[in-house]
């Protein structure tokens, strides 16, 4: 599915008594929340401590929530943020209770997602350890309750290229746990290859040299002393070399295309079991939709794209299908994944995902374990998602302040949901008030 603009979300995060009131971003983000890339109307909630003392403070902001240390009977009207270094960004205060009605069923399955971050947020330095504490000692009943009891909203604007005009709505998109049939050994009908990393593909850091590149992590492989790009798709697809280097083969190259950008998946085995594969590594290719391709070669119109409709369309045009995967020259590399087959795929924060409460972000505005409510709706299919969420993942087309991905679960059902829907979305973040 592409949801694609954010209605609302909504931010948790704490403070520390007695921080100074000064421009900053949200508590969870790593950099200042302004982006010059952000073109689509984006609006963000950033939950601030309900205490007078705890003001937002810039380098409070850069990490893990903390707490204010009264208790609810004491605090005081909320804090206003100050104006924030960058003028393409204010802050205005919300509240629960102007939100969009949110229903009671979709807290517990975001108290689950939370409690699972807190897990490995728990006992770390800035990680938030009081409302984790809280969290973790939570019934499911009373999750609604926990939320409500310990965040505030703050919506956060964002002006485009004219300052003058405010986007409050931007990109979600969609993505799930696909099923594939295949083997661990090549067979018919098991012929298409998913690849673990290879032998050749170097990975270079340069945070050593280059501080300011310290996120820059560039992939290659040597030619003779030269370090050069790493193989495209269409390169690798007619490689045979790379056979050994197969830790599966399944019997559908869109199917393994599709895995290639979701992510992870499970593969159905010929006795019935199940392999789970996640994200090992990537070629250093940037993602191209191959949907862009299909509607500029006129085999599909704008508003035919979707999952299901490329699908199709590789049916009907088998000797096509390599040429079409191969306009998208990214290509990912995977390993095998133990785990519960009743828990969700693990997200980059190392926990595994909830169908419908995760969602991935871009790493470069927000700390993962982020809890959000987004407000998404499209008109065809219809489409209104109005529920708490946690940043549990990210992923290299998740770019901007309000662009999301939602976790909507495995299987084809999940799937469906997945790859037929565009909804525009507003974001909003909650930080912890007591």
């Amino acid at each position: 599915m592409r949801v694609t603009n954010v209605d609302r979300v909504h931010c948790i995060a704490r403070a520390v008594v007695g921080l100074r009131a000064r421009p900053a971003p949200s508590f969870f983000s790593t950099v200042p929340i302004f982006s010059p890339r952000i073109n689509a109307r984006d609006s963000i909630h950033l939950l601030f401590p309900d205490d007078s003392t705890c003001s937002p403070d810039s380098s409070a902001l850069r990490r893990l929530p903390l707490h204010c240390s009264l208790p609810p009977a004491r605090r005081r009207a909320p804090v206003k943020p100050a104006p924030p270094a960058h003028p393409e960004v204010a802050f205005e205060e919300s509240s629960f209770d102007r939100l969009p009605q949110i229903q009671d069923h979709t807290w517990e399955p975001a108290l689950a997602a939370f409690q699972r971050s807190c897990e490995v947020m728990h006992g770390r330095p800035r990680s938030g350890t009081d409302v984790c504490r809280s969290a973790l000692a939570t019934d499911p009943i009373g999750a609604q309750r926990f939320f409500l009891a310990n965040f505030t909203p703050w919506k956060v604007f964002v002006a485009n290229d004219d300052a003058t005009l405010v986007q409050d709505t931007g990109l979600m998109t969609g993505y799930y746990e696909p099923e594939l049939l295949g083997s661990r050994t090549r067979s018919a009908p098991f012929t298409h290859p998913i690849y673990g990393v290879p032998d050749d593909l170097l990975v270079i850091d340069l945070a050593e040299l280059y501080p300011q590149l310290k996120e820059l992590r560039l992939r290659g492989k040597l030619e003779g002393r030269r370090v050069v790009p790493y193989d495209d798709r269409a390169t690798i697809q007619k490689r045979t070399d790379l056979a050994p280097r197969a830790i599966a083969w399944v019997n559908d190259p869109v199917d393994a295309f599709f895995l290639h950008i979701q992510g992870s998946g499970r593969i159905r085995l010929p006795d019935g079991t199940f392999m789970r594969v996640g994200f090992a590594d990537q070629n250093g290719r940037k993602y191209h939709s191959i949907g862009t391709w299909l509607i500029r070669e006129g085999h599909l119109k704008s508003h035919e794209l979707s999952m299901q409709r490329i699908r199709r369309w590789a049916r009907e045009n088998p000797s096509r299908v390599d040429e079409a995967l191969a306009q998208n020259p990214s290509y990912v590399f995977f390993e095998e994944r133990k785990g519960s087959p009743d828990l969700g795929p693990l997200g980059a924060q190392g926990v595994p995902l909830t169908p419908e409460a995760s969602v991935a972000v871009d790493l470069r505005y927000w700390r993962l374990g982020t809890p959000f409510i987004v407000d998404a709706s499209q008109a065809s299919p219809a489409l209104k998602i109005v529920r708490p969420v946690i940043a549990q993942d990210t992923g290299g087309a998740i770019r901007g302040i309000i662009r999301f991905d939602y976790f909507w679960g495995f299987g084809d059902k999940a799937g469906e949901a997945a790859g037929a829907r565009r909804a525009t979305h507003s974001p909003g973040c909650s930080y912890p008030t007591a």
